[in-house]
């Protein structure tokens, strides 16, 4: 039976991936669902207007249920926990360690105590530059030296899991570069379709980081981007087709894109011709930035993935005209 069978906790439901999740799940005619998240002072609330759950419990308060009084949060078939600081710039190593892995050993633990398939977020950050390579058969996790204390603090959580020999149990996702809707409220880490569409609409034009590597030309640097409505499909098969699978899988497109072309994908997709003006990276971002990423999914497509991910253009020509044009979120 799938693990879809029963209740789903969706953690982080209100934010970008998790709304979209669930939006998923709604499309399958899924509600008994339990949406956790710390909502704040964002407008990601407007995420969960048009989407069927059964109770929404704020962050806070679900972690104390689940420190002091676990036994009363009930059954879950499925817990996804997609909850977590994404914010590649954050400063505060302490708060990344205990809200990105505390939290995740906590709930790791509650799910495998009690029966609950556990799939939860890693991400490709974990790579670092790259150069010790992307690869989710990796026999030592140990090896990998992320570029910030984000990517540290979703590393230190697949070693630990590595370490306990969970990774029999559970799944973890390595997502490379998601974009699409729901991500308004992300700030600083919206897509650069997000960012370049406001661009246009104000300066007619849009502004790209400068390279400062010698194998890469301006506009040229490379990322391997995955359309959000691919990445939920992805995060679903591990609860339906693939609900005895387990360990770490990336979950990208395989196919890396320039900045450019994504770009030129955006100004295509409103009609419109190419203005792009090349600005210098901020020093604080030139040591920690990756020049290359490409989703190694031979993993994935070997768990029964079979379905083909968006084209990019086609991704950027729906997100720019069903979505940030007319203003709408996943289920309006």
């Amino acid at each position: 039976m799938s693990p879809l069978h029963g209740p789903v906790l969706v953690t982080g439901g209100a934010g970008f991936i998790g709304s979209a999740l669930i939006w998923a799940l709604n499309q399958r005619g899924h509600s008994n669902i339990i949406v956790t998240d710390f909502l704040g002072t964002d407008e990601k609330w407007r995420n969960l207007v048009p989407l069927k759950f059964s109770d929404f419990i704020d962050a806070n308060a679900f972690r104390q249920q689940l420190s002091h009084h676990p036994d009363t949060l009930g059954r879950f078939s499925t817990v996804f926990h997609l909850g977590a600081c994404s914010a590649t710039t954050e400063k505060n190593a302490a708060y990344l360690a205990d809200n990105n892995f505390g939290f995740t050993k906590e709930l790791a633990h509650w799910s495998l105590a009690h029966g609950a398939r556990f799939i939860y977020a890693s991400s490709a950050a974990t790579y670092g530059d790259g150069q010790r390579g992307m690869d989710d058969r990796a026999e030592n996790l140990t090896q990998l030296r992320p570029l910030n204390m984000y990517g540290y603090s979703k590393h230190l959580f697949d070693c630990h899991a590595q370490r306990l020999g969970w990774f029999d149990k559970i799944v973890g996702l390595k997502y490379f570069n998601v974009f699409g809707p729901n991500e308004d409220h992300k700030g600083e880490m919206r897509s650069l379709v997000n960012k370049a569409y406001q661009q246009i609409l104000t300066t007619g034009r849009v502004q790209l980081f400068k390279s400062h590597h010698p194998d890469f030309k301006d506009g040229e640097q490379m990322r391997d981007f995955l359309y959000v409505k691919d990445a939920v499909e992805m995060t679903l098969h591990f609860a339906e087709k693939a609900s005895t699978a387990s360990g770490l899988y990336n979950l990208g497109s395989g196919e890396p894109n320039t900045w450019l072309t994504l770009t030129r994908a955006i100004f295509s997709a409103l009609g419109k011709s190419d203005s792009i003006e090349f600005i210098d990276m901020p020093e604080i971002l030139r040591g920690k930035y990756q020049y290359f990423t490409r989703a190694e999914i031979s993993k994935l497509r070997e768990s029964g993935f079979s379905r083909a991910t968006t084209p990019l253009p086609a991704a950027v020509h729906d997100y720019v005209l069903n979505y940030l044009a007319p203003n709408k979120k996943l289920g309006d």
